[in-house]
């Protein structure tokens, strides 16, 4: 989160598009030594390869690409899931009924299980789905049920369907001057995908279905998928998020158990269970080693606390608050809503002290005598009260190094409780230590052997920094609630 905005606050750089480049091989082939009167043969016919379709670019499509990679993290760069990727989408274009249209596949550096499509064809897909699916007939459901959106203008209507509602982007860089939607909002970036409807999604299923089919993948991947996701769902239940990057595929493309079914029977249609490609090991092969959940490199909470290794501090949010590592602030929300956070880094000239900083007008209702200077943890700091019609604010701001922090406390009713968390959350802000910052390593999915003695359960034990083990060792490996491993299997697990 912050790295990319300590970045952009020193330098007040654009980060340019990088440039694509299509490199064309050819093999040449070697001339043994001919004799001095023999007659040449003539040349070998060299066939070039068939260039792919390209995919047409707009300023309206690069600026929602630029967009996506903000709110998703960037990209996720790894030359041997990008390979399967794209070798699997050159697989369904083949098989499709359009092989003319272009696709162009981002592999997005977030946790989150999504996937999407710009109607030119570009498809995202996140490395949290990747490492969700269990081989590549479940990738290869997914990218031609977004290829499938493409076809069918679906992608085209979303978006004018999110035009015409005036669902836009709104990246929340600072307190805005209306204090009821910044309390609302606190800095939260919302990237809305307008959601498929339900004719749409079984459009899509069934046209997805068939390519996949076609390419001789298992079409059975996509009904298992869809029953991955839904699990994967449960496990989520009851954390709300405010981060757009956390928001999965079930929120603009809702699993339900009709759609499972729907997709069964799709794909009774081409072939029996078990009887099409599933190229599993070729798949775990590529998501072996492949990050899982947050990045480090951009900071990231491990139940109320957020670390930030790569600028060495963390802090400590109060107790019975959750918080999200947003794209542009780390987001604390109170069980119930009647209190908030957001933590974030801003730009304050070195000659301009940070009480005054406060009073410069970024934003409305601060007392001006409630700002008091302070020491927090060796750090200069200062604080001050704000007021809005239905909520009250508690702001700091540190300096660390050369960069400022910002703390914003929301609360509906000021009260003793609202300024002990205020108070104890700055206090908590600290150093870490070297060897914290040398353990803040990510969490990534290691593809093992079941060896013999092995079950569910002590495979389980073996997971690092995820809840609910078990049931998550049997949903990231497609087994159902009573499903065993089997000696010489190859499994994912969870590991730091």
């Amino acid at each position: 989160m912050l790295e990319r905005h300590v970045r952009s606050e020193r330098r007040r750089l654009r980060a340019a598009p990088a440039a694509l480049c299509l490199v064309l091989g050819t093999a040449l082939a070697g001339c043994g030594d001919m004799g001095r009167f023999q007659t040449a043969a003539p040349p070998p016919t060299v066939v070039m390869p068939k260039p792919k379709p390209a995919v047409a670019q707009t300023p309206a499509t690069e600026k929602e690409h630029e967009r996506i990679l903000a709110s998703y993290g960037g990209t996720y760069d790894d030359p041997k899931l990008e390979a399967l990727v794209s070798k699997t989408v050159d697989r369904l274009v083949a098989a499709s009924d359009r092989p003319d249209q272009g696709y162009k596949v981002t592999i997005l550096n977030s946790g989150a299980v999504n996937a999407f499509a710009l109607p030119n064809g570009q498809l995202y897909v996140t490395r949290g789905l990747l490492a969700l699916a269990s081989d590549t007939s479940e990738l290869s459901s997914v990218l031609s049920h977004e290829m499938a959106h493409v076809l069918s203008k679906h992608a085209a209507m979303r978006e004018d369907q999110a035009r015409q509602a005036a669902i836009v982007t709104r990246v929340v860089t600072d307190m805005s001057n209306d204090p009821d939607l910044t309390a609302l909002a606190l800095a939260k970036t919302k990237l809305t995908m307008a959601s498929f409807s339900r004719k749409q999604e079984f459009e899509a299923d069934g046209i997805g279905v068939g390519i996949s089919a076609k390419a001789h993948f298992d079409p059975y991947g996509a009904a298992r998928f869809l029953s991955a996701m839904e699990r994967n769902a449960e496990l989520k239940a009851g954390k709300s998020s405010l981060d757009p990057r956390a928001q999965d595929f079930t929120s603009s493309h809702p699993a339900t158990p009709e759609r499972v079914q729907n997709a069964q029977n799709i794909a009774r249609q081409y072939t029996a269970p078990e009887g099409a490609e599933r190229d599993r090991e070729s798949y775990l092969a590529a998501i072996d080693n492949l990050v899982y959940g947050e990045d480090p490199s951009e900071g990231f909470v491990r139940g109320r606390r957020f670390l930030h290794p790569k600028l060495g501090f963390t802090f400590q949010a109060p107790d019975n608050f959750t918080l999200d590592n947003t794209a542009q602030a780390v987001i604390g929300v109170r069980e119930g809503g009647a209190q908030a956070m957001r933590f974030d880094v801003v730009r304050v000239p070195a000659e301009q002290s940070l009480g005054d900083y406060l009073n410069s007008g970024w934003m409305e209702g601060v007392e001006k005598a409630s700002t008091e200077d302070l020491t927090i943890n060796g750090f200069p700091a200062a604080s001050a009260t704000a007021k809005g019609d239905q909520w009250q604010f508690k702001v700091y701001a540190l300096r660390f190094g050369s960069d400022v922090y910002r703390f914003i406390f929301a609360t509906r009713q000021k009260s003793t409780e609202s300024e002990r968390n205020a108070r104890e959350t700055v206090n908590s802000f600290r150093r870490l230590t070297l060897d914290e910052i040398q353990a803040a390593r990510p969490l990534r999915i290691k593809v093992i052997t079941v060896q013999p003695g092995d079950t569910v359960e002590s495979l389980s034990h073996r997971m690092a920094g995820v809840d609910h083990p078990a049931e998550r060792f049997r949903v990231l490996n497609g087994l159902d609630r009573t499903a065993q491993v089997k000696v010489r299997d190859r499994v994912k697990i969870v590991a730091d």
